[in-house]
């Protein structure tokens, strides 16, 4: 699962990855009475919109989706925004669902902050899985469904043209709808 920023574009990235089964939007952090957007988007609750990817390790292995969510999809460097999104509920955040992905995630972030790359100190944080809930119907889908959308051109297309740039062997011209 990754958190970073609004989900309608982490969400975009990974729909656009070989060997991705499923990109789901939705929240985690909180409880299942704040799961809903009007309410995590208060940033008063302890979600954060995040996806939960689906893939197949035989086609992509989990460190490449973790390069992935950092090369095109979120800014280790910002705390509790993304872009124009500001709010806890748009922190960068990694949710490994086993103590492999853990390992790995948290020698990831630890590389990144050793590499000397980035001008500020890398805060995205390893958050326990507590609960995922997946988002409403209207933002599942939210970039394929709405390509001409002011925020989706502006904010998530060129994430996806990064992708298709720095990952070609990895990058799907089709969008894979759940």
């Amino acid at each position: 699962m990754f958190a970073g920023g609004c989900f309608w574009g982490i969400e975009g990235i990974f729909s656009h990855t070989r060997g991705v089964q499923s990109a789901v939007s939705g929240y985690h952090g909180g409880s299942k009475r704040q799961a809903s957007y009007n309410l995590v988007a208060s940033g008063m609750t302890d979600h954060a919109e995040a996806v939960k990817v689906a893939y197949d390790p035989k086609l992509v292995s989990y460190d490449q989706l973790v390069r992935i969510f950092f090369s095109v999809g979120a800014d280790p460097t910002l705390k509790n925004r993304q872009g124009p999104d500001v709010g806890t509920q748009y922190r960068a955040a990694l949710v490994p669902m086993n103590g492999e992905q853990r390992k790995v995630a948290a020698a990831y972030l630890k590389q990144m902050q050793a590499s000397g790359k980035w001008s500020r100190p890398i805060v995205t944080q390893i958050e326990d899985y507590k609960a995922f809930y997946p988002a409403e119907e209207y933002h599942q889908d939210f970039m394929a469904k709405n390509p001409n959308q002011g925020y989706i051109v502006r904010w998530d297309k060129p994430k996806v043209r990064a992708l298709a740039k720095l990952f070609p062997q990895l990058y799907r011209p089709t969008f894979k709808r759940d």
